[in-house]
């Protein structure tokens, strides 16, 4: 009589995190900053075409990376979320934290029930009236988020622009200033010479504020 093979549980979910955390941080790096101008969106991105930062909603911002064709769902999901809450209740009722927790129920089911987990991380970003009321919240490849104001940095080997970033923030950092934060972040983490894309949530601004950039400010 043959038995089946047996794996314990606690290996199948590291053998799933390696495998996800892997693809997740194999592409270039994205980052989501707050400034006294409003949230920066930036990511090291080659391509024209396939965009790493998008517009969820009025005042809610969206980055990510990994697998493009996982998290291009995750946003379109996101954008139908927000139209039908914003319809169903008040546009004000869209938010940066009930959009990352929908984010978070999706990534984490896949990542325990389905045959491959999402190989992506997230980061949704919400403009305040005052710094002080922006959001950032991070959600990694297993379904966990976690609020990262003033920033968060996204993908490749974090550790050199957590220490970048550490360094250089303060209040009231300037859009300029945080450009130029945001590039040697960016930088820090290796990879060689690439386009960069940004986007800025404009703080004060009526009715939608996301802003695509044509470079990083």
């Amino acid at each position: 009589m043959t038995y089946p093979l047996y794996v314990p549980p606690e290996q199948i979910i590291k053998d799933r995190a390696d495998f996800a955390r892997r693809g997740a941080r194999r592409g270039l790096p994205a980052l989501a900053l707050s400034t006294a101008d409003g949230v920066l969106l930036a990511a090291r991105n080659p391509s024209r075409a396939l965009r790493k930062i998008s517009e969820i909603y009025d005042k809610v911002g969206f980055a990510a990376v990994g697998k493009w064709s996982e998290f291009e769902a995750l946003r379109v999901a996101g954008i139908r979320y927000a139209d039908l809450r914003g319809y169903s209740y008040d546009r004000v009722d869209v938010t940066a934290r009930g959009l990352a927790g929908a984010y978070a129920q999706t990534i984490a089911a896949a990542f325990t029930s389905d045959p491959k987990p999402l190989e992506v991380e997230v980061a949704v970003a919400q403009v305040g009236e005052t710094q002080m009321d922006d959001a950032v919240f991070h959600i990694t490849f297993d379904g966990a988020v976690s609020d990262e104001l003033p920033w968060a940095v996204l993908g490749g080997a974090p550790a050199g622009a957590h220490e970048t970033m550490t360094e250089g923030w303060r209040p009231g950092l300037t859009l300029p200033e945080a450009g130029e934060l945001a590039r040697a972040a960016l930088g820090a983490l290796g990879g060689g010479e690439t386009a960069f894309e940004a986007a800025v949530l404009t703080r004060g601004a009526v009715g939608r504020s996301f802003v695509r950039l044509a470079a990083i400010p």
